[in-house]
């Protein structure tokens, strides 16, 4: 019998949850790709190795923007070769897949989700709003008639709902996130260091030192390489925690701005909810420094990080398609599902 999945298609990552397995899989979303035969060499961590680094016949590609399909076929060889690895095809049977997308995309970016996972998987597909899944993920009752609040920053967007009775009563979506914040890295280096550096070394510079607020009492130093951007020549520098604070600090405040706005259109009775279960930070972006500090300060209610933030939407998708048939049975749970086919 097939093992059914749920999948978080993300910009930065995919990943994968089986039912009753947990996360199986968790790989960049990176292919690449000979540009001379159009064969695909290497997917996933191999292809992330070589981002920056490939001759002008190989291209590394990421196939999802902002949380959507922007490479259609590229999306489906990536999805065929994860699906392939996990062997979780049946004899007998097809797996139900269930899929996470961001709030706020298109009726067409949603059939181009829908197609890539059937024709990847070949069985029934299901597609969920992706702030709802990792609020399930990170454990929330979301079915209650109470507000729950999340925040879903993953590589592409952050996500940002409040949800009750199962299904969002506001949300936004913001095209950005982890991604943005690499280049804002990238761009402070170049006008305040005059080097140039790659996604790679910013990506690294954000996990190693990277704080949404600096700390006076504990300022880390790193030392970063690339190339001078008046000479050409390979240069190395050393930068602080207090540095990437001040490079990231407008995407931070855009994140806040937009959680404000979503608040400020809740009925006072979820607003009331949340100051009493406060916020839920999920997605790789809440693993940065002080972030849920800084959201606490700025909004005034309780803020926390889930306990495994970048497996939330996998955890979660696979969580609903455990009770997927309740929704027929009118005696049990329901789940309010936007997107079938």
């Amino acid at each position: 019998m097939a093992e059914d999945i749920g999948i978080d298609l993300g910009t930065a990552n995919v990943l994968v949850s089986v039912t009753g397995k947990g996360v199986v899989l968790n790989e960049p979303s990176v292919v690449a790709i000979d540009t001379k035969t159009n064969k695909v060499l290497a997917v996933g961590k191999e292809a992330y190795e070589m981002v920056g680094r490939t001759p002008g016949n190989i291209k590394a590609i990421r196939p999802l923007k902002d949380g959507v399909i922007s490479d259609f076929d590229v999306t489906e060889a990536m999805l065929n070769y994860f699906i392939k690895k996990l062997s979780v095809k049946g004899m007998v049977s097809k797996p139900k897949v269930m899929i996470c997308a961001p709030t706020n995309i298109t009726n067409i970016e949603r059939k181009a989700i829908i197609e890539a996972a059937q024709k990847s998987v070949g069985g029934e597909v299901f597609l969920e709003e992706e702030p709802k899944v990792a609020a399930i993920g990170a454990g929330m009752d979301i079915f209650q008639p109470t507000g729950s609040m999340v925040i879903d920053i993953g590589g592409g967007t952050s996500d940002i709902a409040v949800v009750s009775l199962g299904d969002i009563v506001a949300s936004k979506s913001l095209k950005l996130a982890g991604d943005v914040m690499n280049q804002d890295i990238v761009d402070y280096m170049k006008r305040t260091h005059n080097i140039i550096i790659g996604e790679h070394t910013a990506e690294k510079i954000k996990k190693a030192i990277g704080t949404a607020q600096a700390d006076p009492n504990d300022i880390q130093e790193m030392e970063v390489r690339g190339r001078d951007a008046v000479s050409g020549m390979p240069i190395s520098v050393t930068i602080n925690s207090a540095e990437i604070a001040d490079a990231i600090h407008m995407s931070v405040q855009m994140i806040i701005n937009a959680a404000k706005s979503v608040l400020e259109t809740i009925p006072p009775e979820l607003a009331a909810d949340i100051i009493d279960r406060g916020v839920m930070l999920t997605g790789g972006g809440s693993m940065l420094k002080n972030i849920d500090f800084v959201i606490a300060n700025a909004l005034t209610v309780p803020v926390m990080v889930s306990e495994d933030p970048l497996e939330n939407v996998a955890k979660g998708a696979s969580a609903l398609l455990e009770h997927i048939d309740t929704k027929k049975q009118p005696n049990k749970q329901k789940f309010s599902l936007f997107g079938r086919n």
